[in-house]
C-alpha cells in the first residue's frame, strides 16, 4: 500500500510530555516531530523507557501532550481520535464474552443496533481466521487466538488508523510469527478500510518484516534520532542480504557510538546537568556478555550476531551493552561491540579480581561517587533506604527511583563497596572509609 506521494494522515509537531509539579518533574518525550503518510506502516522502535508508548497514546487522544500539537488529516485534534484504535499487548477480553460478543461490544459500544452488531463481528471473526470459534470464551484459546480476537475487535470499529503497542510481545515465538504474517497479509490485501498502521516495538527483525519506515527514538528524555525507509517489496525475504544489511543499520543506530567518559557519566544526583541512569543490568548477566565475546574469535562482534548467541531480546541486550560502554568493559561502533584491554582483563579474571576491576570502575561514576560520599559523611556510615530513595525522587519518578536504587544495590554490593541490611532497610559501609575518589 505505498504510494510514491503520501499524504499527512498524522502530523505530530513538536510534542513534548512531562509528569509531576514544578519541583520535580520527569520529561517522558521531548520535541517529538513525526508525519504518518496515508497508505504507510509505520513501527517507533527504541529501547524500554524511551516513550514510545506514550507518543502512541498522544496519537490517539488518550493522553493530552504537555506542549506541541498533533493534526489529524490537517485538524487539530482535541480529545480521542475517533477515527483511529488501539490493540494493546495484552489481551484485554471480557472473560465472561464469548468471542463473538467480545467483538461485537465494540460495535454496540458506537451505538450499531444488536443484531448488526453481531452480524459485523462474525465476519470480523472469519476475516482474523477464527470462524468456528464465535462462541468460544477467552480462556478456551491460545494467546495468539485471543489477541486475534482483540485484532478484530479493533477493527470493528472501521479506524482509519490501526495502532499496534508491542501486540506480539506476549506471545510464544511461533505464534507472535504467524500472527505478525496474518496481520501483514490484512494490510497488504487491500481488504480493510484503514488507512495507516503506527505500531510500536522493541523487536528489529520484526519492524524491518512488516513496517515502511523505522522512526527509531531513543531515552532520557524520549525523542526521535532517525528515520530508516525499508524499500523491500512484499512478501520480505529474511534471509536475502539486503534485510540483514537493513537489520545491522537500526542495531547500529540503537547502540549508538561509545562517548568520551564526561558525556557517558553524566553528573552527581542534585547537580546541575543530566544525571545518567543506571542501565538495569545484572552482574551475572553482564559477565556472560563480556564472556561470550571475549570467547569470540573475531575481534568485533556485530550486535546482530550477539543477540542471537545470547538468546536475549533487544531490551534485554540494550542494557547489557550500555552497562559495559559505562563501565569501560567495551566500546561501541557502527554496530559492532570491541572489549577493551580491561573488559578483556575482566573476563580472564578470577572471582575476587572481577570484583576488584568492578570496584574501581565504580568509584569513578558520578552515582557511585555520590552514594560513597553520603555514606561516609553520615553517622555510623549508615544510611536508610529511604534517605537515598527521597534524593533521587528529586531526579526521577519514584518508579526510576526505585529501579536505580536497586541496580546500584546490586552492583554495590558485588563490588562490596557497601552492605544492604534488609530487615533495616538500610546501608552501611563494612569498612570505614577515609577518603572518596571524586
Amino acid at each position: 500500500m505505498q504510494q510514491t506521494q503520501l499524504q499527512p494522515l498524522v502530523e505530530v509537531l513538536r510534542v513534548t510530555q512531562r509528569y509531576g509539579g514544578k519541583d520535580r518533574q520527569f520529561t517522558a518525550i521531548q520535541d517529538v516531530n513525526l508525519t504518518i503518510g496515508d497508505g504507510e506502516f509505520v513501527a517507533l522502535l527504541g529501547p524500554s523507557g524511551c516513550g514510545k508508548s506514550t507518543l502512541l497514546r498522544i496519537i490517539t487522544g488518550l493522553n493530552r501532550p504537555s506542549e506541541g500539537l498533533v493534526r489529524y488529516r490537517g485538524q487539530a485534534l482535541h480529545g480521542v481520535n475517533p477515527h483511529a484504535t488501539i490493540v494493546f499487548q495484552t489481551f484485554a477480553l471480557f472473560p465472561w464474552l464469548t468471542v463473538q460478543e467480545n467483538v461485537a461490544v465494540a460495535l454496540q459500544a458506537r451505538g450499531v443496533t444488536y443484531d448488526e452488531a453481531q452480524k459485523r463481528a462474525i465476519e470480523l471473526i472469519d476475516l482474523v481466521g477464527l470462524d468456528g470459534f464465535e462462541q468460544a470464551y477467552p480462556r478456551e484459546l491460545s494467546g495468539g487466538m485471543r489477541q486475534k480476537v482483540g485484532i478484530a475487535r479493533a477493527l470493528a470499529v472501521d479506524p482509519e488508523l490501526l495502532c499496534l503497542d508491542e501486540p506480539f510481545s506476549a506471545l510464544d515465538v511461533l505464534s507472535a510469527e504467524t500472527l505478525r504474517g496474518e496481520v501483514l497479509e490484512l494490510w497488504t490485501s487491500g481488504k480493510l478500510h484503514i488507512r495507516a498502521v503506527l505500531m510500536v516495538s522493541h523487536n528489529i527483525e520484526e519492524a524491518v518484516f512488516m513496517a515502511d519506515r523505522i522512526v527509531v527514538m531513543d531515552k532520557n528524555p524520549g525523542r526521535v534520532i532517525t528515520e530508516i525507509p525499508i524499500n523491500l517489496p512484499h512478501p520480505r525475504d529474511r534471509k536475502s542480504e539486503a534485510f540483514a544489511a537493513l537489520v545491522a543499520r537500526v542495531y547500529a543506530v540503537l547502540a549508538g557510538q561509545t562517548q568520551p567518559e564526561a558525556v557517558e557519566y553524566g553528573t552527581e544526583p542534585g547537580q546541575s546537568g543530566q544525571t545518567r541512569l543506571l542501565p538495569m543490568a545484572s552482574v551475572t548477566a553482564l559477565a556472560g556478555l563480556i564472556e561470550q565475546a571475549n570467547a569470540s574469535d573475531v575481534e568485533r562482534d556485530p550486535i546482530v550476531h550477539l543477540q542471537d548467541e545470547l538468546g536475549l531480546d533487544l531490551d534485554q541486550l540494550l542494557p547489557l551493552i550500555e552497562a559495559a560502554e559505562l563501565l569501560g568493559f567495551a566500546r561501541v561502533e557502527s554496530g559492532d561491540l570491541i572489549l577493551t584491554p580491561l573488559g578483556e582483563a575482566f573476563a580472564e579474571a578470577s572471582i575476587q579480581s572481577r570484583k576488584e576491576i568492578f570496584a574501581s570502575r565504580l568509584r569513578r561514576l558520578p552515582f557511585f561517587r555520590w552514594m560513597m560520599r553520603m555514606l561516609t559523611a553520615a553517622d555510623n556510615q549508615s544510611l536508610r533506604w529511604e534517605v537515598f530513595l527521597a534524593a533521587l525522587e528529586r531526579e526521577f519518578p519514584r518508579a526510576e527511583a526505585e529501579r536505580q536504587l536497586d541496580i546500584a544495590l546490586e552492583w554495590g554490593r558485588y563490588a562490596e563497596l557497601f552492605a544492604y541490611d534488609d530487615a533495616e532497610g538500610r546501608f552501611f559501609l563494612e569498612a570505614p572509609v577515609g577518603t572518596v575518589a571524586g
